[in-house]
């Protein structure tokens, strides 16, 4: 694979992982995402059995019910581990509470046999000021 196209195919796996977010397609999800998946998000770190059986069904619903808007702005590869780092707004109702929200994402990948999967995911965001 050339580096151009493994540029392309971190970004689209990245992509896609928040695609089936928003379609609630857990089954992609599961084919995305490592069999060691770290999550570190709100001051914890999850493996993938816990953000599949714990987490998974709230980030569906939250990626159902509000809008959000991603930005990569860096990428990085080195042989087969590459990171992406994103920034997000992310706007609307959630669980009865209004949303305006940016927020940033570290994902880490590795290639396996012409795949990419996401090993590692970093979430952090706060509450935007309203203008």
């Amino acid at each position: 694979m050339d580096l151009r196209a493994d540029s392309i195919a971190v970004v689209r796996t990245a992509s896609h992982f928040h695609e089936a977010l928003q379609r609630g397609d857990t089954v992609e999800v599961k084919k995305l995402v490592a069999l060691d998946l770290s999550v570190l998000e709100g001051g914890e770190v999850g493996n993938r059995a816990q953000y599949l059986c714990h987490h998974l069904a709230a980030d569906i619903e939250f990626a159902k019910a509000v809008r959000s808007e991603r930005s990569v702005v860096s990428y990085t590869r080195q042989r087969s581990v590459a990171w992406l780092v994103s920034t997000s707004t992310a706007t609307g109702t959630f669980d009865g509470r209004d949303i305006n929200s940016a927020g940033a994402e570290l994902m880490i990948l590795t290639r396996a046999q012409k795949i990419w999967q996401i090993r590692a995911v970093h979430w952090s965001s706060q509450r935007r000021q309203a203008r």
